[in-house]
């Protein structure tokens, strides 16, 4: 006698699956039970017992009622948690953590089309201990016809050497079944939710996706709302020409590793940097040309400085690199490193290369009168006059 099919099983409730096993089993019929139509709410779960008040009736169908009830209270309870919060890093590990812990899924991870709309969306992600090793980025044609071109979930136990391209770079997942939720923004597909099980009965292309198709919705919803924040938080932090953090930022993370510098006893500098020739360009080339010079100057010093230093643009031609754990002769070092870069590579517009030149004032914790955030820039500030002053002089 085979086993009736749970025919509202929720692939992603297995607990469900076994709290109602005995029901199942005791039933006979056959397995296509599309017979049967089963919403997936409380509500159908009072209105059934309501208007079916029989003791007699089908204890299958009771038993997949609250099964379904119960899966939606999850469900339900994974959404208030996500929907209020308002970046990527937070989002993810809240949601990637409550898929775990409520339905005892072992791996969950998201994949992410290469070339998507949502570059921050990975920067922060990768920003992430517990996120970071749990991303795919995929190319879009290898993904969409994984899914077949559709938004709708997958569901795979066989055949699943293909799906493997989903995997995280570097793991191996030895799952025997997967679901794949695809995940759009602006009405593009842009990856997916993955959720991977060891037991290839966990997710079976028969079951239904209702669920699954509704927390896919749900999350490209906050996936747009999150989105449209965290743009409208990089604008207001942001230089609009080079991209680079804008003057208040920058104030905001001085002050910060300023702090910490006290705070742990460390070294703590700071470069200011003016381009000295902007202006000449500007005049020769047009400002066309000046804010090629800019966006140059900028991406130059990126290149340069290690991942923890900040460079802002704070003016029209200056610049400011903040330092963690940096003490006066290293800055200098930085500063001698970033003049000879510049040097030897120079800009190229319209078929003339332009050699930007750069000066530097340099200051750190150490420096006498360096008490406070304030000062320390200042003192950088005054150095950075004195060493261009020293250029125009030539007698340095």
């Amino acid at each position: 006698m085979r086993s009736r099919e749970h025919a509202s099983q929720d692939p992603t409730a297995s607990g469900i699956k076994h709290a109602t096993e005995s029901s199942i089993e005791s039933v006979t019929g056959h397995g296509n039970t599309s017979d049967t139509t089963v919403r997936f709410d409380q509500e159908y779960e009072v209105s059934y017992m309501t208007k079916n008040p029989n003791p007699n009736h089908d204890p299958y169908e009771v038993d997949t009622i609250k099964a379904n009830a119960a899966i939606a209270r999850k469900f339900f309870e994974i959404e208030t948690n996500i929907l209020s919060i308002s970046n990527y890093k937070d989002f993810f590990e809240q949601l990637f953590t409550q898929i775990e812990e409520k339905f005892a899924i072992p791996h969950v991870w998201i994949s992410i089309i290469n070339g998507s709309k949502v570059s921050n969306l990975i920067e922060a992600l990768e920003s992430s201990d517990l996120l970071k090793k749990r991303i795919n980025l995929i190319g879009r044609k290898t993904f969409m016809g994984l899914i077949n071109n559709d938004k709708s979930p997958i569901l795979i136990n066989r055949d699943l050497k293909p799906y493997y391209k989903l995997l995280p770079k570097k793991r191996k997942y030895f799952v025997k079944s997967l679901a794949v939720a695809p995940l759009e923004f602006e009405g593009t597909v842009i990856g997916s939710l993955n959720l991977g099980d060891y037991s290839s009965s966990r997710f079976q292309p028969s079951m239904d996706i209702f669920f699954l198709n509704q927390l896919s919705v749900k999350i490209s919803i906050c996936l747009s709302n999150i989105t449209a924040r965290e743009q409208l938080i990089y604008l207001a932090s942001r230089d609009p020409l080079t991209h680079l953090l804008n003057r208040r930022e920058m104030t905001r993370i001085l002050e910060q590793e300023f702090s910490r510098a006290q705070r742990y006893q460390k070294p703590f500098a700071v470069i200011y940097l003016d381009c000295d020739n902007l202006k000449a360009i500007n005049d020769a080339h047009g400002h066309d040309c000046g804010d090629i010079v800019l966006k140059y100057a900028a991406s130059t010093m990126l290149n340069v400085m290690r991942k923890e230093d900040t460079v802002a643009r704070v003016g029209g031609d200056e610049f400011i690199i903040i330092l963690p754990n940096q003490d006066m002769d290293k800055a200098a070092c930085v500063s001698a490193r970033l003049s000879s870069v510049f040097s030897a590579h120079p800009v190229n517009f319209n078929g003339t290369d332009i050699t930007v030149s750069i000066s530097c004032g340099v200051a750190s914790t150490n420096d006498a009168g360096a008490d406070n955030p304030s000062a320390l820039l200042k003192l950088a500030d005054r150095r950075l006059f004195e060493s261009k002053k020293c250029k125009k002089s030539s007698i340095c």
